[in-house]
């Protein structure tokens, strides 16, 4: 991430259309515009880029298009053009609506502002809006969380991540973390919390960080935790294609200067360890979990035996549910679940 005023935003959406024809006719059920600030590209860099898109890709059959927003760059022009370019559904990143937890993690918009641009979203016609949620704010309490989510969900709100909040290295919070953040108990306790309160609202757990009214999951997120394909595009963008993972360097002037030279991190997954993954993604898919039928059928059963014992000897340890024909991860360890996906993953 850099300052917007140190790079020119129309030289950064020529590098992603150049980008583009590296892959140019692959077709996407799903287009997800997301990372850093998406509202600052202004509404004719949007349509300068969705219209790229279209040219270069095939997207007639897409199902989902997502735009990420900051409440402070989401402007009521930048959303009606964000419709108008086919966009059906916005995550906006309110974090709280307690103006004292926003100010204390530094976020530059307050709680009235998250709030006014859930409304914009709303008046210019999106009907599939979500929200992300920080848990583990300082001086955050059940009340000031409780607050947050009562305010949200009347709002017209169908999806929520709600992330617990860890001190990334290198970071100014991580440098001097302040005295009143909640502990790891207090925070598992408010997240508990939280789970409750949407499941009594409508809102079902379907993946670990993540609630939505039924009908309402985030289609591309799901294609992740499925183990399917994607292509990601820019400086840092991740991408699974022919069972092959790579990633572009996270250069920004140097992805400027060549957009289709970055790809750094190559990898090919082998058929056992293709399988694996899946399995450890599924597992975050709390509802759907892993169908060990469908599974051992798309992977065979040569690449699966030795996994499917592993999840065996985990559901007799009460790590995993099974109930004779899928896994899924047992719903109290949801918050310690890291280790046990690396267990899938690893052995």
């Amino acid at each position: 991430s850099v300052p917007a005023q140190s790079w020119s935003i129309d030289s950064y959406v020529d590098a992603v259309l150049v980008e583009c024809e590296t892959y140019e006719g692959m077709a996407f059920r799903t287009l997800f515009l997301g990372g850093g600030t998406p509202s600052l590209l202004g509404a004719d860099n949007l349509a300068r880029l969705v219209d790229g898109l279209r040219r270069k890709f095939d997207l007639s059959q897409l199902e989902e298009t997502t735009i990420e927003g900051n409440p402070e760059s989401a402007t009521a022009e930048m959303l009606s053009a964000a419709l108008g370019l086919g966009f059906d559904r916005v995550s906006l990143g309110v974090q709280s609506l307690a103006d004292e937890e926003l100010k204390a993690v530094g976020r530059i918009h307050t709680a009235s502002q998250a709030v006014d641009a859930i409304g914009l979203a709303k008046k210019v016609g999106f009907r599939n809006i979500s929200a992300d949620l920080i848990v583990g704010l300082p001086g955050q309490t059940w009340g000031s969380l409780r607050r947050s989510l009562a305010t949200l969900l009347p709002l017209g709100v169908s999806h929520l991540s709600v992330y617990c909040l860890s001190l990334e290295h290198g970071t100014p919070l991580a440098k001097s973390p302040p005295d009143n953040l909640p502990s790891d108990d207090m925070q598992a306790e408010l997240f508990e919390k939280a789970r409750a309160f949407l499941g009594g609202k409508g809102f079902v757990h379907y993946e670990i960080s993540n609630f939505a009214v039924e009908g309402c999951q985030c289609l591309h997120n799901l294609n992740y935790w499925r183990g399917g394909e994607y292509l990601g595009l820019g400086p840092a963008a991740a991408s699974h294609i022919d069972g092959q993972r790579f990633k572009n360097r996270a250069d920004l002037d140097a992805y400027l200067r060549n957009p289709a030279g970055v790809v750094e991190e190559v990898e090919k997954l082998g058929a056992v360890e293709k399988a694996a993954e899946e399995a450890m993604l599924r597992l975050r898919l709390l509802e759907e979990g892993l169908d060990v039928a469908e599974f051992t059928r798309r992977h065979g059963r040569e690449n699966v035996h030795a996994l499917l014992e592993r999840l065996d000897a985990m559901s007799r340890e009460g790590l995993l549910l099974f109930d004779g024909a899928k896994y899924r991860l047992e719903p109290s360890l949801v918050l310690t679940s890291n280790p046990i996906l690396a267990r899938v993953l690893q052995g």
